[in-house]
């Protein structure tokens, strides 16, 4: 009875298992950012709260959750596409006081270390690179697999460890010291 063997089962079950093993390897690839993403900033002045974003901003990533050693994040922040949106307030934050943009015209942001934090939530433990200053950052996100996965994350940035509001600006009690950043990412696979 044993040299008896149903070969169409044995075939379907081959097949059911290199399915699931393929299925696994499709976590693990190369993105590049598509339509529908966006960076944004946010704080207070004098207690009102403010917002703006990075128009222009591109972001590569290299993403398996369940091999996180290999993942790898690349965040390109072109400083001249600034805006809070406000004609007046624009070009200040791009001048020298702030962003400096035409010293330092681009800000990045790169990620090689990941840790699982349950479920869907993930930390990225990078640097970012703002006007001339390299400092530790960690974004917190989500990851929503799919045919366009996204991952929605947000850090607070210590702006005046980048020398971002020198002068009169550095008065915390007029803009405080943290910056939120928000960001959501549509991906493609690349």
């Amino acid at each position: 009875m044993s040299a008896m063997v149903d070969r169409p089962f044995v075939r379907r079950a081959a097949l059911a298992i290199a399915l699931c093993a393929s299925s696994f390897g499709a976590w693990a690839a190369d993105y590049v950012q598509t339509n529908g993403s966006s960076l944004q900033f946010s704080g207070t002045y004098q207690g009102d709260p403010f917002s703006g974003s990075f128009p222009g901003f591109r972001t590569s990533f290299h993403f398996d959750p369940a091999q996180l050693a290999s993942s790898k994040l690349d965040v390109s922040i072109p400083i001249a596409t600034a805006t809070v949106g406000n004609d007046e307030m624009d070009p200040e934050m791009r001048g020298t006081a702030f962003f400096d943009g035409a010293r330092f015209p681009q800000a990045r942001y790169t990620a090689t270390k990941f840790r699982a934090l349950g479920g869907n939530r993930y930390a990225a433990d990078g640097t970012l690179s703002l006007r001339g200053v390299t400092k530790p950052v960690t974004l917190t996100f989500t990851w929503t697999p799919g045919a366009h996965p996204v991952l929605q994350g947000s850090a607070t940035v210590k702006r005046l460890e980048f020398g971002v509001g020198g002068g009169e600006w550095a008065d915390v009690s007029l803009l405080p010291n943290e910056i939120k950043v928000a960001t959501k990412v549509v991906f493609a696979a690349k």
